[in-house]
């Protein structure tokens, strides 16, 4: 957790990566396990808990806001990183508590300040998301 506290501003209750457990190439691979105490469990669903989508989407966008910091050099100096695009999100399987995820955040490429990264979250062999999406770095005065 220390690693993904150095790299990223996000903290609890809003941080949905444990420890980045890889990195290779252009890729790196995090890992997220679901605790049946989480908030949002408690209203989706009562009786059936389901990992929101808009959390599973949040959990691969900051795993490729690590990837991103790294490759900038593993400092922020001052810059938040914030989603810029999500395209051709699709979700495959439901993820429940105790659901220990794999994501995967892959840098494709970078246009001015935009760098554009394809996530993957399973969950040992079940496909959970893929999803294509957009990361900037701004500073944080602006």
């Amino acid at each position: 957790m220390n690693e993904v506290y150095r790299t990223i501003p996000h903290r609890p209750p809003f941080l949905f990566v444990d420890e980045v457990i890889g990195e290779e190439g252009d890729s790196l691979t995090a890992r997220r396990v679901l605790r049946a105490d989480e908030p949002h469990f408690a209203g989706h669903y009562p009786g059936n808990p389901i990992m929101p989508g808009v959390l599973l989407c949040e959990a691969v966008f900051q795993t490729g806001a690590i990837l991103l910091v790294k490759r900038e050099g593993g400092d922020l100096a001052g810059r938040t990183p914030v989603l810029t695009r999500i395209n051709d999100a699709r979700f495959k399987n439901i993820a429940r508590p105790g659901d220990e995820l794999t994501i995967v955040a892959t840098w494709k490429e970078v246009h001015g300040p935009f760098h554009f990264l394809h996530g993957l979250i399973t969950c040992g062999t079940r496909k959970i998301l893929t999803i294509d999406f957009g990361l900037a770095l701004i500073d944080e005065k602006k």
